[in-house]
């Protein structure tokens, strides 16, 4: 069974490797694969998000980045879902304890906080290393630093938990799919209807 310490360590693999301009290679739709590939979306998006907020970005750049970043958000729910079905099939045969309890979150989505996280460990860190600020900031953005270890602590254990209790039978999870509208040429009303 896939152990949170397992996926943090891709996560902080990944987002190592991004910076350094490297790539990692797993079989093509390995689990290895799809959670490497899943950081190096969330990872391209982080950077997207910082530059659509330059105050300088012409407008047609802030398009262009906006669209980027729906497609992002849709690659990074399909990957997320791809999770979901792994997970759901891992469990689906396993009889149910009584008073088994649904969980809200499903293990993808909650693997899906700890790959944001990770990216906000690696950037935090980095502003405590800064030479080009002063003493406050560093201080400050440290005491963030280990706030945030300990919410990666926290966020590890509960998915080990989550995942032991789904194989126990204790919890049982249902897989909705996130049915994003904006980008579904059908749904959004404001492309079906200005089609040509």
């Amino acid at each position: 069974m896939l152990k949170a310490n397992y996926i943090l360590s891709i996560f902080e693999k990944s987002v190592k490797e991004w910076h350094e301009k490297i790539e990692s290679k797993y079989d093509k739709d390995s689990m290895e694969d799809i959670l490497y590939s899943k950081n190096q979306i969330d990872t391209i998006q982080w950077h997207v998000e910082d530059e659509i907020r330059r105050p300088d970005l012409p407008a047609v750049e802030l398009v262009k980045f906006k669209r980027e970043i729906d497609s992002l958000n849709q690659k990074r729910t399909d990957l997320v879902e791809k999770l979901d079905d792994y997970f759901y099939n891992q469990f689906i045969n396993v009889k149910k304890v009584e008073n088994s309890k649904m969980n809200s979150e499903t293990p993808a989505w909650l693997i899906d906080r700890m790959s944001i996280l990770e990216l906000k460990i690696f950037h935090m860190d980095e502003q405590v290393h800064r030479t080009d600020t002063t003493e406050v900031h560093v201080e400050t953005c440290r005491k963030k630093l280990e706030i945030l270890f300990e919410q990666k602590n926290d966020l590890s254990i509960c998915l080990d938990d989550l995942l032991l209790e789904l194989g126990e039978g204790k919890k049982y999870m249902k897989v909705y799919r996130q049915m994003k509208m904006y980008n579904d040429q059908n749904l959004n009303p404001s492309l079906y209807k200005n089609k040509s």
